[in-house]
């Protein structure tokens, strides 16, 4: 179903006037359902139909009214009664607030989940060219921020492309669940709709696009907090992402940067400075909108058929959540448009320790012939005792009698040689390129 909506912003999805026209849809779409099945005649329909529009009954008009009902949807019933003329007699017929509000919040939110899905679709296929590219790029890996083993970047993207898909699949399941018609009349039970409630259920979930619930109740706030979980997934995955690159950008590291404007100025201070720009702004949004996984968590307190407390303390989380997650996803495409890679410092940084990053592979070699114990202190403190100043690496394992008994030269400068040594990396990278894309391609 089409929403009688202009095209939507992060700013304007739940504006007022977005949410009083989505409440108009609904109760068109119920009328046209109400129609099909005989309950109220076919030109009641086609008169509330072609008055539920926020330019035909007034927007100053319902202003005014709500201020003086404080029952937004009493008043915009109202109004679209008296624009239908006689057909106004039919309108809300058997219908109760929550149904239509929450009905046309679920309907925003699923408009914004498509925003979403776009944004990572083109994150995904941005990391995919990466891991394509960059497939046997060097660079050091690192575990607790220090040289662990050699990997390329085209393995380290691989990681986050899996990983990103995981949040994929989660946003899947969660937007599942919640795109689903809250519609059953005032406690869940469909009472005002007859014997025929099931049914006008049914249908009406058909036309707006949506899941049928067997209990179309008011106190379904877990549908909505599983969602907005979900998104605080995807903002914790998307922040260890930025964080990564955020440090990788560190001028000491200086292994990626940010692809800025010409003009862009970095500070108003210090004129040498050319600050990261696009990943600071993805990193604050990560931040506030994983916060609000708890409080979503707060609004599944309901008590009973109804409760308009904890519905106002989730309509506030989700005023927050799904804009925010929209704006995240979109500053994320941004900033991963802009990704520089900086292979030579790369490959420097990754001879920082002149083959000790390599020396994993050293010690394999030893094991078989003196013990994988053995190997690993005889590496280990052949390494700890060298003087980087007296010798290298190599030079300090060539020294050792051990070593030499089993190793000559050419190997142990073979083993040291950080190229060589990078396991899996580029047929991983390769793979999750693939593997990338498709789930693109879904999205």
């Amino acid at each position: 179903m089409m929403l009688n909506i202009p095209a939507l912003t992060p700013g304007t999805l739940f504006a007022r006037e977005t949410l009083w026209q989505s409440w108009l849809d609904v109760e068109a779409a119920l009328a046209e359902v109400q129609a099909e099945m005989g309950v109220i005649p076919e030109s009641a329909a086609q008169g509330i139909r072609d008055a539920a529009r926020l330019d035909v009954i007034g927007i100053e008009a319902l202003e005014a009214d709500i201020r003086v009902t404080h029952a937004p949807i009493l008043s915009l019933t109202r109004l679209l009664a008296r624009t239908a003329g006689e057909a106004g007699a039919y309108v809300h017929w058997g219908a109760t607030t929550q149904n239509v509000m929450q009905t046309g919040r679920i309907l925003l939110v699923r408009e914004a989940d498509r925003e979403i899905r776009k944004a990572l679709a083109g994150v995904l296929t941005r990391f995919s060219d990466l891991a394509d590219t960059h497939a046997d790029t060097l660079m050091a890996g690192r575990t607790n921020r220090q040289h662990a083993l050699p990997i390329t970047f085209g393995f380290k993207v691989a990681g986050w492309i899996e990983e990103l898909t995981r949040s994929v699949d989660r946003l899947d399941g969660g937007a599942r669940r919640l795109f689903a018609l809250p519609f059953g009349g005032a406690v869940g039970a469909m009472h005002a709709f007859g014997a025929e409630g099931r049914e006008l259920n049914r249908r009406l979930a058909a036309r707006l696009g949506l899941r049928e619930l067997l209990v179309p109740g008011r106190t379904n706030n877990d549908l909505f907090a599983d969602y907005v979980v979900q998104l605080s997934l995807l903002a914790m995955t998307v922040e260890r992402i930025a964080s990564e690159l955020y440090l990788l950008m560190t001028q000491e590291i200086g292994e990626i940067s940010e692809r800025l404007d010409h003009g862009t100025v970095g500070s108003s201070t210090m004129p040498h400075k050319i600050n990261p720009k696009y990943v600071v702004r993805v990193l604050a949004d990560t931040a506030e909108l994983r916060g609000l996984a708890a409080p979503a968590m707060e609004t599944g307190r309901s008590s009973h058929e109804g409760d308009s407390a904890t519905n106002q303390l989730l309509g506030s989380i989700l005023d927050r959540a799904i804009p925010l997650a929209w704006d995240m996803a979109r500053r994320f495409e941004g900033l991963i448009a802009r990704i520089e890679v900086n292979a030579p410092v790369m490959a420097r940084n990754a001879n920082l320790t002149g083959g000790a990053i390599a020396t994993e592979r050293l010690m394999m070699m030893l094991a078989p012939m003196i013990g994988r114990a053995e190997a690993h202190d005889l590496v280990h403190h052949a390494i700890e005792n060298h003087s980087e100043e007296q010798c290298s690496v190599a030079d300090a394992l060539r020294n050792d009698s051990t070593v030499l008994a089993h190793l000559s030269d050419a190997q142990i400068a073979e083993a040291l040689d950080p190229t060589g040594y990078c396991g899996d990396s580029s047929s991983i990278a390769r793979d999750a390129a693939i593997a990338g894309r498709r789930t693109a391609e879904r999205l």
